[in-house]
C-alpha cells in the first residue's frame, strides 16, 4: 500500500474532482445529473459522500491522486436520516430539481442492500487520464485482504456494465440487477471472505 493512502479532510477536494472526472460518462450518474454530467457540482456530491466516510479511515487514493475510493465499514453503509437532512441543502444545491428523482434512486439501492455484515465500495474510480495502469487495482486490493482476514464479505453496485469483469477479477459475483426508472440498470455484486 507504498502507493496508496488513506484521506484526510484536506485531500477531500482532490478525491472529489477525481471521482468527478471518473464518472463524467457513468450511466447512472447521467440519470442523477443530466446527459451531459458536470464535473462541479458532481464533485460537490462525491465530497459530501467522502466527508461522510471520512470519519470511518476508509477513504483511500493513490500517491499521485489518479484514482480514488470512497469505502463504508460494516453496519455504517446506511446513511442516517438526520445526516442526510444535515446535508440537504448541499445535495440540493448540487442536484437541483433533480433531487426528490434521484432521492428515489438511492431508496431503490437501499432496498436490495444485504443485511449481513460487509464493507460497502461506495465509488471507485479513476481520472481518465490514467485510466487503463492498474490504480483501480491497487486500491481494491488492501481492502479485498482486510475483507479476507476479518471474515468479513463486500459489496458494491455497478452501474456501468463494462466494468463487471473487473470485480469477477476479484471473486465478484453478480446478485439480481436493479433496473432503474430512467433506463439504466444497476449490477449488485457480492464478495465473499477467502
Amino acid at each position: 500500500m507504498d502507493d496508496l493512502r488513506a484521506v484526510d479532510a484536506d485531500d477531500i477536494a482532490t478525491v472529489s474532482k477525481t471521482l468527478a472526472r471518473a464518472f463524467v460518462n457513468d450511466p447512472v450518474f447521467k440519470v442523477l445529473f443530466g446527459e451531459s454530467v458536470p464535473v462541479e457540482p458532481t464533485s460537490d456530491f462525491f465530497a459530501v459522500m467522502a466527508a461522510l466516510q471520512l470519519e470511518h479511515g476508509h477513504v483511500y487514493q493513490t500517491a499521485g491522486a489518479e484514482a480514488a475510493a470512497i469505502w463504508a465499514p460494516p453496519d455504517t453503509w446506511k446513511i442516517p436520516l438526520r445526516t442526510i437532512i444535515r446535508n440537504g441543502p448541499r445535495l440540493l444545491r448540487v442536484f437541483g430539481r433533480r433531487t426528490i428523482g434521484n432521492l428515489g434512486v438511492l431508496t431503490r439501492m437501499e432496498n436490495v442492500h444485504p443485511t449481513e455484515p460487509h464493507y460497502y465500495l461506495e465509488f471507485i474510480g479513476t481520472d481518465p487520464e490514467h485510466q487503463g495502469k492498474g490504480l483501480g487495482a491497487k486500491l481494491m486490493q488492501p481492502m479485498m485482504e482486510r475483507c479476507d482476514t476479518e471474515g468479513v464479505g463486500c459489496y458494491l453496485e455497478s452501474s456501468n456494465e463494462q466494468n463487471l469483469s473487473f470485480y469477477h477479477r476479484f471473486g465478484f459475483v453478480q446478485r439480481p440487477s436493479i433496473a432503474l426508472k430512467a433506463g439504466p440498470t444497476l449490477y449488485p455484486m457480492w464478495r465473499d471472505p477467502r
